[in-house]
């Protein structure tokens, strides 16, 4: 439950040994490198923008032949491959990798180029076969397309659209032409889009005919060949071929390089991480000899770098933080905590000043979530499925294992809060006893049954409610002492409490808590008066002290007065955890339909099969959507409420210089 303190450590190092010790630094990924110097005049700075951009050029092409090879010869994976993470490979592998980085390029060229090819192939098929398709209106046609005229006549081939009878052109030309008497009409296809046909005429009258029939659609085909449809048809279905088996040949060709799968994706890492190497090289100041480079480093740290570098010529100068100035930070908890830091996270890490609530927060989150959740199988599932993968799977992502370490102890904590409100699957336990067996029994609940008393589980979701709000008012409290603020922890939180502790004990003696709990609770006359004044002394004292900045006295009782106002959000506040009460019955509830609807078809070997395949597919559902719902609620129970009382964020990650790698992971050498 810590922010890791960092240091700023500055090198100063032999520019021979440049390229050395840089590959030291990013290998070993423990230093933010930020600002170098404040005044580096006088300092050459290495242009490296054009080696940067051709390794990220590089690295992307390698990208883009393992997209290709897992496009035309896909990898066997098991359903669990997301979880596998990185591959482990050694520093040897990469750099022997690396001394074929040329070859393996070529190789990622070619996969491109084979690609390209095939593309181009595929298009020049699809413009055949639009070629095939305009050809068949004319496939009864016996004559070569492009014959345009013999020694005296003229053919004049062409469509009109609709349905075109010979008689009707007959009729055109009669009517817009009398003087033309040797036309020949023969109408190839006819459909009701558009016919085909061929027009013989004398060659004087070809002109003429032409525009008539203009006048009336006709137009030229777009496409014409020197052989007959039916003979254009072969040679095109065979050039089909032809490209069909070019495309094959260049598919082959990319699925026999798919063996340098393994090496591509060291390629590309390689060049990812000499790119990153060459971005931080850019900006770094040198001289004549030597170069410099300073950032971040976590203090624990700081003592395995100076060793790491030792064989160098270096000068390490360690320096604490200025006052005003915000290190980038780094958590560090222990396995049970830092499985909510994503939780965190996407909040917003802890800025200057405030502590790390991960633990805390974790804590809270569990329980609440099992609390929403409350069925022991469901969270024994979740737990033995989160446990088992978290086994079978130590090399996943750092981001994956934190989210099922968290919901491997939200499992047990439902399993927990199942056992104590007594769901296993709702109530199979009897719906199964009593339909197969017809004797029923079931499974008592430890504590009690939500189903059974919903207005008990109210009253202790919004004492659990009280609690938390309460935890998150008292580390704004621990915050003012620590940071010496005796004033601010007595007006804004001791009054505070005064106020809301005094409320709370007149409250449940009262008779609207004794008509929710069904029960009186008496106090006696003294802890009544305490409470009354309990409350009085923080109204009045928040009332005089929240403007207390503000000289202007009238001022400052309006502002106390507006601060006192927020009692109402409180109010709002722990009414937010009646989620605890809706979540937890609806889990139930719906259990126990599912299990009414599984037992409708009554015993026997067809029942037992029905309700098999009802029981699995429905609590299949309402398990997935109501853990949905626990880790939203929960996550708004934490962010709003708990987080509102203490905690702002909106610090900036630590993001070491290391090695960014994509698809292995480069193992340590000692």
């Amino acid at each position: 439950m810590a922010v890791l303190q960092m240091q700023r450590v500055s090198i100063c190092a032999m520019k021979k040994n440049r390229k050395a010790v840089l590959e030291r630094v990013q290998a070993l990924g423990l230093m933010e490198v930020g600002d170098i110097l404040e005044d580096d005049a006088g300092f050459a700075h290495m242009d490296t923008a054009n080696a940067r951009i051709s390794f990220e050029k590089a690295a992307a092409q390698a990208d883009r032949a393992l997209e290709l090879l897992d496009s035309y010869a896909p990898e066997k994976k098991s359903l669990f491959a997301s979880l596998e993470g990185k591959t482990l490979v050694d520093a040897e592998v990469m750099r022997e990798a690396a001394s074929r980085k040329e070859a393996l390029q070529r190789t990622a060229t070619k996969i491109q180029a084979l690609d390209k090819q095939i593309a181009e192939k595929k298009a020049e098929i699809v413009k055949l076969e639009n070629s095939i398709e305009s050809l068949v209106p004319w496939m009864s046609l016996d004559i070569p397309m492009n014959l345009a005229k013999t020694k005296t006549t003229a053919v004049i081939l062409g469509t009109m659209p609709g349905a075109v009878a010979a008689e009707d052109v007959y009729r055109m030309l009669a009517e817009a032409a009398p003087d033309v008497d040797k036309v020949d009409v023969s109408v190839v296809s006819a459909g009701k889009d558009q016919s085909c046909m061929v027009v013989c005429c004398m060659g004087r009258d070809a002109e003429g005919v032409e525009n008539v029939l203009r006048a009336h659609g006709f137009a030229r085909p777009s496409q014409v060949w020197p052989k007959t449809p039916a003979e254009v048809k072969e040679d095109l279905s065979a050039e089909i071929a032809k490209h069909t088996d070019e495309m094959e040949a260049a598919r082959s060709e990319i699925v026999s390089l798919a063996d340098n799968r393994g090496d591509l994706r060291i390629l590309a890492d390689y060049y990812r991480v000499r790119a990153d190497k060459y971005q931080v090289l850019g900006t770094l100041p040198q001289s004549e000899r030597t170069f410099f480079i300073s950032g971040y480093v976590p203090t624990r740290q700081v003592g395995r770098l100076e060793k790491a570098l030792k064989d160098y010529d270096c000068v390490i100068d360690v320096e604490e933080l200025k006052e005003d100035e915000e290190a980038p930070v780094l958590l560090q908890n222990n396995k049970f905590a830092s499985s909510g830091e994503g939780i965190l996270e996407s909040f917003g890490l802890p800025h200057k000043g405030e502590i790390d609530p991960t633990m805390l927060m974790t804590v809270f989150y569990v329980f609440l979530f099992g609390m929403m959740l409350s069925d022991a199988a469901y969270g024994a599932i979740m737990a033995v499925a989160c446990g088992w993968a978290l086994l079978k799977f130590p090399r996943m992502g750092e981001g994956m294992k934190k989210s099922l370490q968290l919901f491997f102890w939200c499992g047990l904590s439902t399993l927990v809060w199942g056992v104590l409100f007594g769901g296993y699957f709702g109530d199979v336990v009897n719906v199964v006893s009593r339909t197969f067996f017809g004797h029923e029994v079931g499974a008592p609940a430890l504590w009690f049954a939500p189903l059974d008393d919903p207005m008990r589980l109210l009253v202790y979701s919004l004492a659990i409610g009280v609690v938390h709000l309460f935890v998150g008012f008292g580390i704004k409290g621990y915050l003012s002492l620590r940071d010496k603020k005796y004033m601010d922890f007595l007006c804004d939180t001791v009054l505070w409490y005064l106020l809301l502790v005094g409320l709370l004990l007149m409250l449940i003696p009262s008779s609207i808590f004794a008509s929710i709990i069904q029960m009186t609770i008496v106090f006696p006359p003294v802890l009544n008066f305490l409470a009354k004044a309990m409350a009085i002394v923080g109204a009045v004292g928040i009332l005089l002290m929240s403007g207390r900045a503000n000289k202007n006295f009238a001022l400052r009782i309006a502002l106390g007065a507006y601060d006192l106002y927020n009692i109402s959000g409180w109010l709002s506040d722990v009414l937010s955890y009646s989620r605890l009460l809706a979540l937890g019955l609806a889990t139930g509830v719906i259990a126990q339909v599912i299990n009414q609807m599984a037992s409708m078809f009554g015993g026997g070997v067809v029942g037992a099969i029905l309700f098999a395949v009802i029981f699995v597919i429905g609590h299949a559902l309402n398990m997935a959507i109501n853990m949905l719902g626990a880790y939203v609620h929960t996550n708004r129970l934490q962010y709003v409420e708990f987080f509102g009382k203490f905690y702002e964020g909106g610090g900036r990650a630590f993001a070491p210089f290391k090695e960014n790698t994509k698809y292995t992971s480069i193992k340590e050498e000692l």
